[in-house]
């Protein structure tokens, strides 16, 4: 943790970028002269990361981003959770740009479309936990991680998790408790647009489909049971 001055210093240097990030945010909605879009991205990237040194400063848990190999759809990226006693599936669409699309409509999409689209299907090694639900990005706003660096749509890591020390803390009474194996586990965190996915493990791996979502989930399946 670092010290008052420290401190104060990065919360001046945050409140000033917040200031230009709303500077860049008003100028988008006015006239456009050039650039608007390019100066807003980066006054919210510093907002960003000026919003994790402070709470990296004070020793609060703060979101960083996850280098992941794939965007997902921002719309409709039907996450999918499948997961039993030993292993951890997480399925998505992929966002494929549309050079046609004018942000004036949005298509329905569902997991029983017969459509094949590129899928992406991750699978987390040695999670402890996962859990897929509330909150959506309406509510984001209302996170513990927000201002600590919450990226929507995104996939992140936490730093200094609560999730995961109370799960340690849980798992200690075990007479087989090696704090060792914990120091391996991370909290991951997705931001997708009506759930958050969340989960604790070792590490990941991602795969791309082309195929439609019914086959997508049946690979799973078939893993699964064919593992099991």
């Amino acid at each position: 943790m670092a010290g008052d001055t420290q401190i104060h210093e990065l919360e001046r240097l945050l409140a000033a970028a917040q200031e230009r990030q709303n500077a860049a945010s008003a100028a988008v909605l006015g006239l456009h002269q050039g650039g608007e879009w390019q100066a807003y991205d980066a006054a919210c990237a510093q907002v960003l990361a000026l919003e994790r040194r402070v709470a990296a400063a004070k020793g609060e848990p703060h979101a960083v981003p996850l280098e992941f190999p794939v965007r997902w759809n921002t719309g409709a990226p039907l996450p999918h959770l499948i997961s039993n006693d030993h292993q951890t599936f997480l399925a998505f669409r992929i966002r494929v740009p549309d050079p046609d699309w004018d942000g004036s409509y949005a298509t329905a999409r569902s997991p029983d479309a017969v459509t094949v689209e590129p899928l992406a299907l991750v699978e987390f090694q040695r999670c402890a936990s996962a859990k897929l639900g509330a909150p959506n990005d309406e509510v984001f706003s209302g996170h513990p991680l927000h201002g600590r660096g919450l990226e929507p749509y995104t996939a992140q890591l936490v730093v200094g998790s609560p999730w995961l020390a109370e799960m340690e803390r849980i798992n200690s009474i075990h007479p087989g408790y090696c704090p060792e194996r914990w120091r391996s586990l991370k909290h991951y965190v997705f931001w997708f647009h009506d759930v958050t996915f969340e989960c604790v493990a070792e590490s990941f791996s991602v795969e791309v489909f082309h195929e439609t979502f019914a086959a997508l989930l049946a690979r799973v399946c078939a893993r699964i049971t064919s593992r099991g």
